[in-house]
């Protein structure tokens, strides 16, 4: 039997072109006042409208009475879930004055992240990330894109990305897995960095795509990370492998990695909070979508901003993601980082509701099935107890989601009364 959920105050479609959209698009909201939506028994979006008419089009369809506003299911487009232990020490370093670099050049930051992954197994990794789904999933998340990156060799990074498929089960969100393991230089090639880029290339990259789980490849391209021309290397093996590309890009240090997304068609450049102009320029003659992640810098203590607004002002595609992260940016909530995105990053509401849903979906390769209640779309939605929906990027501090839709299918999991951390 089909549904039809109807009683919202607004429907905010989205609908429009099945792609990313680009500025001034952004800010084209399309929502539907007292909006009633039809929902096909194989989890599609039928059709949106009023309730009278689609109670006449779906006589036989089960009503599902809803109050509050209701979204496409929101895609966060970067995350970095399968982890171990959170890292509290780093936490209060940054409180006593010490910065992300010297953190890093003690030990500390990813690779403190890596010694501990590299010391559980897949079955406990897969339980702790199925945990943080769920978590993200309760905020509105229906898509969620996953990396590997704290094993850097061949038998964790295999191991995470096991656990990301092993978490991703039915009653959950939607998983898209991005291998990374161009993460950080571990300590073992740190007086040949080379070296290590060549096991990505001739060693982890073959065992990926033998492994068949990942969609994607990211490289951390950043001064002291990856340089332009190792971060190339290993892009254009991982595309040769059929992975699509992304890349960590311009994060504290400008780089030349958002002119190298453009340049290599990558799905994706994310961070960018020192993009150069020229790398502005670039991303906005691109389809490369531009994946902002206001909570990393919030979080970190760091002035500075990704600037979405000269990028949406040239024509850019831009996407707010969490970074959800066990070191730097240890939250959940994408209506967070839309609120973010209008206090710190300059954006419009209705360009934030994009930049989560549409453009996030896109970000992923998903523009096609997700990000908009439009028929032929999935079926997954977001109810906020909210009135307008220009309440969701407005309102902080507290969760919204009241229930949540995976293809068709209501569920909305409880907070988990375990150490999801780990």
């Amino acid at each position: 039997m089909s549904t039809l959920v109807t009683g919202a105050s607004q429907v905010v479609t989205c609908r429009g072109p099945a792609r990313a959209r680009h500025g001034r698009e952004m800010a084209e909201l399309d929502v539907v006042p007292a909006g009633s939506v039809a929902i096909s028994t194989d989890g599609l979006i039928q059709a949106v409208g009023n309730y009278r008419d689609l109670r006449a089009e779906y006589p036989d369809a089960e009503v599902s009475e809803v109050e509050g506003v209701l979204f496409p299911g929101f895609v966060d487009c970067h995350t970095h879930a399968v982890f171990g232990a959170a890292r509290l020490a780093d936490h209060e370093r940054r409180a006593r004055g010490i910065s992300y670099k010297e953190i890093a050049a003690a030990g500390g930051g990813i690779l403190a992240s890596v010694n501990d992954v590299r010391a559980r197994s897949a079955d406990e990794l897969a339980v702790l990330t199925r945990i943080r789904l769920s978590q993200l999933l309760a905020c509105g998340s229906t898509t969620v894109e996953v990396k590997s990156g704290y094993g850097l060799d061949v038998t964790a990074e295999l191991a995470q990305l096991e656990a990301i498929q092993r978490a991703s089960t039915d009653g959950g969100p939607s998983v898209v897995a991005t291998f990374l393991g161009a993460h950080e230089v571990p300590p073992e090639y740190r007086d040949n960095p080379d070296r290590y880029v060549a096991l990505v290339v001739d060693e982890m990259l073959p065992a990926v795509k033998a492994q068949g789980v990942a969609r994607f490849c990211d490289v951390f391209c950043e001064p002291g990370v990856f340089t332009v021309e190792q971060s190339r290397r290993v892009l254009e093996a991982a595309r040769s492998c059929g992975l699509g590309l992304k890349l960590h890009a311009d994060e504290i240090d400008g780089s030349g990695g958002a002119e190298l997304a453009a340049e290599l068609g990558a799905v994706s450049a994310d961070h960018l909070a020192a993009i150069s102009p020229d790398g502005i320029k670039a991303i906005a003659a691109a389809d490369t979508v531009a994946v902002l992640l206001p909570g990393t810098m919030l979080f970190l203590g760091c002035s500075g901003r990704a600037p979405a607004r000269r990028l949406i002002d040239r024509g850019a595609a831009v996407a707010l993601a969490t970074d959800f992260n066990p070191g730097s940016s240890p939250g959940m909530s994408l209506p967070l980082m839309a609120m973010l995105g209008v206090s710190q990053l300059g954006m419009v509401p209705a360009e934030t509701i994009t930049a989560i849903t549409v453009n996030g979906a896109a970000a992923v390769g998903q523009a096609g099935t997700r990000g908009q209640i439009a028929p032929g779309f999935r079926a997954d939605l977001v109810l906020a107890a909210i009135f307008d929906w220009r309440e969701l990027p407005y309102w902080y501090g507290v969760n919204l989601v009241t229930e949540v839709w995976l293809e068709g299918v209501t569920c909305h999991p409880r907070m988990w009364p375990v150490d999801f951390l780990g």
